[in-house]
């Protein structure tokens, strides 16, 4: 395999919590040099997230890996200018400050293509840099509701209900990555600068492509389905006699066929049309939940499979772990991190035929890589630094 695609590429991250710093970590896996500037008393706040192992968290392992850890206090004029510095060797920087502190600190887009008008900037925001909202805060759970996911997760009976996971950051850290790419592509092509102004909601609303355009045709909002889609059936969670879950679609006729067929219950195949199950939602889901509750989910998994029938278990992370096809895979990794704790980390998604992804996993400490950076970067000798971080500037 050759080298990594974006060896190379220098990103600055000005970024905290979860879906920007998930912007820079996988620019990072895939060759990007990475630094992280840190706020030099406590650092980014995932690093206080729990569960804590050694005083600190252990997510920081997965969303501090490929970065180098610099602490500079953006309150301070001083360091301003070191982050200014490092700009002028930076292809990307990426932040998630309000527009309104951004430009208190004089790090907006316009200062900085002042020191580098080749830079890209991705400035993720809760709500955009425009608009009536452009200056509010948020984090992922506000911009769920925001964007309408809230609303349509739950039971149609109950109130809504937040997904199981913040899916806001991670729809907003993929596209962002993605976004990086475009503006590094009209870049090349263009010479010029580039300004990325992602709001936090808008990747989760073009990710629902059902939603506006079904309220659009029917002038109705999509409400709480529980486990059922209106679009499909059956579509569902099934409890089996041991007391698991599996997770069965039956999305098309050829797969509705088959099913009958499994569950033995031919007597349902002059339901041949989705529109003609999900009329009758109530039997159809009745016959699988009948024949699943019967046996257990390894026997069911087992014939289901064996019969084409799309179906899977619905893992826990102890599953998820031990599981042959995601070990196969390399989907997890075993790790130290740097206190020499065993640890376990999700790999890229992905597998590519020319380069993969980098292998490292120490994640940095606070402030670990200051003296080395800005004395590279800059110039800085040792008494600059010493006075520097004497002031509190630099940790």
């Amino acid at each position: 395999m050759s080298g990594l695609p974006l060896e190379g590429l220098r990103v600055l991250d000005l970024s905290t919590i979860l879906a920007a710093p998930m912007i820079s970590s996988l620019l990072g896996e895939f060759g990007a040099t990475v630094i992280k500037i840190e706020n030099p008393v406590g650092g980014d706040p995932v690093r206080n997230y729990p569960p804590l192992r050694g005083g600190e968290s252990a997510m920081w392992t997965q969303y501090g890996r490929n970065k180098s850890s610099v602490g500079i206090d953006l309150h301070d004029s001083q360091g301003v200018e070191l982050v200014k510095g490092l700009v002028r060797e930076t292809d990307v920087v990426v932040t998630n400050f309000r527009p309104s502190t951004l430009r208190r600190f004089g790090l907006d887009y316009e200062d900085l293509i002042a020191v580098n008008d080749r830079l890209i900037l991705l400035h993720l925001t809760a709500y955009g840099r425009t608009g009536p909202y452009s200056d509010r805060p948020g984090f992922a759970r506000v911009l769920e509701a925001f964007a309408g996911l809230t609303h349509r997760t739950g039971n149609p009976d109950g109130p809504p209900m937040f997904s199981g996971y913040p899916i806001a950051d991670g729809v907003a850290g993929m596209y962002g990555a993605f976004a990086v790419m475009l503006a590094i592509r009209q870049r090349d092509l263009t010479g010029e600068s580039q300004l990325i102004d992602l709001a936090l909601y808008e990747p989760l609303l073009r990710m629902m492509e059902d939603f506006i355009p079904a309220y659009g045709a029917t002038g109705a909002s999509a409400t709480r389905v529980g486990n059922n889609n209106p679009s499909i059936a059956p579509n569902g969670l099934f409890r089996t006699a041991d007391d698991q879950w599996i997770v069965l679609p039956a999305s098309t006729n050829q797969m509705w066929n088959r099913l009958l067929k499994f569950i033995d219950r031919e007597d349902l195949s002059h339901l041949d049309t989705m529109a003609a199950r999900i009329a009758n939602r109530d039997v159809v889901d009745g016959a699988v939940e009948q024949y699943i509750s019967a046996h257990t989910q390894a026997e069911l998994l087992h014939g289901l499979h064996a019969a084409g029938i799309a179906a899977g278990p619905v893992n826990t992370a102890n599953d998820i772990v031990s599981d042959e096809h995601i070990i196969a895979r390399g989907s997890i990794l075993e790790a130290q991190d740097r206190h020499g704790n065993d640890t376990l980390l999700v790999s890229s998604a992905g597998r590519f035929s020319g380069f993969g992804p980098s292998t490292s996993v120490r994640e940095p400490g606070l402030g670990e890589h200051t003296d080395e950076i800005l004395s590279k970067a800059l110039g800085l000798d040792n008494s600059q630094l010493n006075r520097l971080r004497a002031d509190g500037v630099i940790s």
